[in-house]
């Protein structure tokens, strides 16, 4: 019988890790970044590009899922990764942070939050055991559990709440997931770390996460507008407060150079929609920083994107080239300019994992850092 979930980490540098992840559908190798597949689709790919990009796996949103198509409905057509055509593994979100952020109308309870859709104002209930419903009936391969998420500007009192209130759900998360025998048995629970910027928060979380037991810890809350100092100032110290022998998964992060910061902290896992929602608003992602190919400085530049880039698109295509695109609103410049960008995510991270491998990783991170050149994204 194949491997349901078996993470081995081959290598350390500092507190980096390279690693891999087996599964039935196939490897992941770690640190990963995974594309967001909002709505079944990575936004202007086909899978087979994005697989070509070298993503091992995708992230597909609950929430959106549970109101279009349905989860019931992807479940009759053959489960999620028929549906959209990937046969890799699929991290499912647990719908927690879209209830919680798209919902006008929420009432959060013990039993969990009732909301009304963005799309057409129904009403629902997500609860851990509806969250783990929808991933099962999805077919994901790596499920969440379903957590409540504060502002990190909340009180501490209110921060302590939602966190233990997070832990009631996460250990319910892991019975209604285990209910669904067939499902459990080829795929993976992950628990999701809380407590804000507080370290004695988190350290609580993460002792009630290992006690529940779950195949990977996710480390929640972060990347919700704290800024980069505070971000890392978190993940100085939250990874080391989870099992080491388990992947952990900075959840919603992001910028590349934030990616380079926390594998340098010990981050296994990531997912972001930058570079498929920069690609369609003209942004792309460079080794010198990111730049808005709308600009008229580009209008005549028969350059690449990036002249270090092996993508299709900087073989093939100018920037004067994707400059009329995007200028034109021609849908091809969305599509290019995503798949650069999804290029370049998985350059990155295929150079974070041989500079583990030999040894090297902070001569290659403060070599980034002095090429990158961080700018605001529009």
């Amino acid at each position: 019988m194949s491997t349901r979930f078996q993470f081995t980490i081959h290598a350390t540098d500092g507190k980096a890790r390279l690693g891999s992840i087996a599964m039935q559908r196939g490897e992941i190798r770690t640190p990963a970044f995974m594309p967001v597949g909002t709505a079944a689709t990575v936004k202007a790919m086909k899978p087979q590009d994005v697989r070509a990009s070298g993503a091992d796996i995708l992230l597909g949103n609950t929430y959106h899922l549970m109101l279009r198509p349905t989860a019931e409905r992807v479940h009759r057509l053959g489960g999620l990764h028929k549906f959209m055509g990937w046969d890799r593994p699929i991290l499912t979100d647990s719908g927690g942070y879209q209830v919680m952020s798209l919902s006008e109308l929420t009432k959060r309870s013990e039993e969990g939050v009732a909301f009304a859709s963005h799309l057409d104002g129904s009403r629902h209930l997500m609860s851990p055991e509806r969250s783990m419903e929808i991933q099962r009936l999805l077919g994901s391969d790596i499920v969440m559990a379903f957590d409540e998420l504060v502002p990190t500007t909340a009180t501490r009192d209110v921060q302590a709440k939602a966190m233990e209130r997070s832990m009631r759900w996460a250990k319910r998360s892991r019975a209604g997931f285990d209910s669904g025998e067939a499902h459990a048995a080829r795929a993976a629970l992950f628990g999701i770390q809380q407590g804000a910027l507080d370290q004695d928060l988190r350290k609580s979380s993460a002792d009630a996460l290992k006690d529940i037991g779950f195949d990977g810890y996710a480390v929640g809350g972060l990347a919700v507008g704290e800024g980069q100092e505070a971000m890392f100032g978190v993940l100085d110290y939250a990874p080391g407060q989870l099992d080491a022998a388990k992947p952990r998964y900075l959840m919603g992060v992001g910028k590349p150079d934030d990616i380079v910061g926390a594998v340098e902290r010990g981050i296994d896992m990531f997912d972001c929609v930058l570079p498929t929602r920069s690609g369609r608003t003209g942004q792309a992602f460079t080794r010198s920083g990111p730049i808005n190919i709308r600009n008229a400085q580009f209008a005549e530049d028969q350059g690449p994107l990036d002249p270090a880039c092996a993508c299709p698109v900087c073989a093939t295509s100018s920037r004067a080239y994707l400059h009329h695109l995007v200028r034109a609103g021609e849908i091809l410049g969305a599509m290019l300019m995503t798949e650069h960008n999804l290029y370049f995510y998985q350059a990155l991270m295929a150079d974070l994992r041989g500079a583990i491998g030999d040894g090297r990783l902070t001569a290659f991170a403060d070599d980034f850092r002095a090429r990158y050149v961080r700018q605001k994204l529009a």
